[in-house]
């Protein structure tokens, strides 16, 4: 059994890891701050089966504050670093609040980590920092110097330091390039959830653009399975700096997407087109032959069943669909 410390424990991602990881077997200390970006009642719900769980402990603390990392005490294996303030277009309005959470919090947990002696860290990237690359796939050797938006640099900021201190420190870090993660507990501010949502109102839905813009949709099971491979890698080996793509490798337009997810909901399209957001990417797509090679990475989950599985949820949740 690990005692695995696990930040943004509460969110979309988190909630799925922890419970994952308990699971297995191993103690977690989850910590969030319940950023008020989306409600607390809903990620207090996401913590709903961990809280059960007589491996779980937690901890309501601000990570951008560095006296906070004194409530966490006992020794700590390996950190799973989901905390981070999410959203594209909010971080064009609000940049400053960008940078203390994902920077400066990223540099507090990492001298905790100095501080307690725990030299295990898996970061959660995002494929924000590629920004309009016009090669695809999407390559971690690529040139990831063009970040379109505040978000994007917070994350590929925080990659450039976590090597510094691997390089100071003898950390073992792997940095994890989400691309467009959905499924059970999305975010509300996601365009899936968002989309269902508008549909169960008798709403129109807003396509950006032409629709065909494209993400490299990931079901969260799938992102999940790679966390916890990774997990295994930078427990088995030792000296190691990464950073690796978690994608489908599998890029869906929007016309595309919006259209599935009416046939699932048997609806008839109702689509109300917009000029393109600032700071939009045009395309995502993962090149996951790297996690691959290291981890034996291989996601499962196909657009229409993971689609499925959210309606599953959201009608759970919401009573309707």
């Amino acid at each position: 059994m690990q005692t695995i410390l696990v930040t943004g424990c509460a969110g979309f991602i988190g909630s799925h890891v922890c419970e994952n990881l308990l699971h297995s077997g191993n103690k977690v200390i989850g910590i969030d701050n319940f950023d008020d970006f989306y409600s607390k009642d809903v990620k207090l719900k996401n913590l709903t089966t961990c809280q059960e769980h007589s491996n779980f402990e937690f901890h309501q603390l601000d990570v951008s504050e560095k006296k906070n990392f004194q409530q966490i005490n006992g020794s700590i294996d390996v950190v799973i670093h989901l905390a981070a303030k999410a959203g594209v277009l909010p971080s064009l309005k609000d940049p400053a609040s960008y940078i203390n959470s994902n920077i400066l919090g990223t540099n507090h947990l990492l001298d905790f980590m100095v501080e307690k002696g725990i030299s295990k860290l898996l970061f959660a990237s995002s494929s924000s920092v590629y920004g309009n690359n016009t090669k695809i796939p999407f390559a971690e050797t690529d040139e990831v110097n063009g970040p379109i938006s505040p978000y994007a640099f917070t994350k590929r900021s925080c990659e450039l330091m976590n090597y510094s201190y691997h390089n100071l420190y003898d950390m073992d870090i792997i940095n994890l390039r989400f691309f467009t993660v959905y499924g059970p507990r999305q975010r509300p501010d996601l365009a899936i959830h968002k989309f269902f949502k508008l549909i169960a109102a008798g709403k129109p839905i807003q396509m950006y653009g032409d629709g065909s813009t494209a993400r490299d949709y990931t079901f969260v099971a799938d992102t999940v399975s790679g966390i916890t491979k990774a997990l295994k890698y930078v427990n088995e080996h030792e000296n190691v700096f990464e950073i690796v793509n978690l994608g489908n490798h599998s890029p869906v337009s929007l016309k595309e997407l919006i259209a599935e997810i009416y046939a699932i909901n048997g609806v008839e399209p109702n689509i109300a087109q917009q000029d393109m957001q600032p700071g939009d990417v045009n395309i995502t797509y993962a090149d996951i032959s790297r996690a691959k090679e290291l981890f034996d990475y291989n996601p499962q989950t196909k657009l229409v069943d993971g689609l499925a599985k959210f309606k599953t949820w959201f009608q759970q949740e919401y009573g309707k669909a």
